[in-house]
């Protein structure tokens, strides 16, 4: 849609999930651990509406590539308080693609969130069952680029993800809080490497990688996304940009935010 925002620091946008986090938790009087209970947040806490359709038929818009996938993963109206998501990623129907689904919806209130005051009131917005009144805001995977869209990844990100949950897992996991740096336990067997990970011993899975840092850093996203109920992709982005999964050591000037 080609929507301008305001440029917003990472920090910013992450502080933003935690109070909602810290918000529904005490509200629900929860702990958070573990998988977010996203469905809850969106329809008890925010008291938004969530439906699943055909988001292509509904909204008019070609599928993307092949034609078989969705360009349009979720929408939503701000005016009526209501998520559309494509029902290609309904858990129901499709139990393999929950990670997904959650990411959409996450992502979903990071537009809520950071976006809904950019846009006016639509007196057209009255019903869904009106196919003439247009979403607030569609979700395109061909504009993931764009700069509202990154946003709200970032937020669905910090959203399913908690820092805290993620480095509480992660000492659970490996016995300590330090990172896993690919080089190190490449070259240096005894330094900064945890002995196990599940329940095999990293050399077993040391002696099965190529030269990249793919396969070990892919096991390891796929067990926390397990424990989060998320994407192996999507976690093991949130691991790197933590600086917990890194090829190399960094520089100290590149470390990311809040290591």
């Amino acid at each position: 849609m080609g929507i301008n925002v305001a440029y917003l620091a990472d920090e910013v946008i992450e502080k933003g999930a935690e109070a909602l986090l810290a918000e529904y938790a005490r509200v629900r009087g929860v702990s958070i651990d573990g998988s977010i209970p996203i469905d809850d947040i969106i329809e008890k806490h925010l008291k938004l509406g969530m439906e699943f359709d055909d988001t292509h038929r509904l909204f008019g818009v070609s599928r993307s590539g092949n034609g078989l996938d969705p360009d349009v993963l979720g929408a939503i109206f701000f005016d009526q308080k209501l998520i559309v998501i494509d029902e290609s990623l309904d858990p129901h129907t499709y139990p393999a693609k929950e990670g997904r689904y959650r990411y959409t919806a996450a992502h979903e209130v990071g537009h809520w969130q950071l976006h809904r005051t950019l846009f006016s009131k639509n007196p057209a917005q009255t019903s869904l069952l009106e196919t003439s009144a247009p979403p607030s805001f569609i979700c395109r995977t061909s504009q993931a680029k764009e700069r509202i869209e990154i946003q709200a990844d970032l937020y669905a990100s910090c959203l399913l993800m908690p820092r805290g949950a993620i480095r509480k897992h992660w000492a659970q996991s490996f016995g300590t809080d330090k990172p896993l740096v690919f080089d190190a336990v490449r070259s240096q067997p005894f330094v900064n490497r945890p002995r196990s990970f599940g329940l095999r011993p990293i050399s077993e899975i040391l002696a099965e990688l190529d030269p990249s840092p793919d396969y070990l850093f892919n096991k390891i996203a796929g067990d926390f996304a397990r424990h989060f109920i998320v994407s192996t992709k999507a976690m093991r982005i949130r691991l790197e940009r933590l600086g917990l999964l890194l090829a190399c050591a960094p520089d100290q000037h590149t470390l990311p935010f809040g290591v």
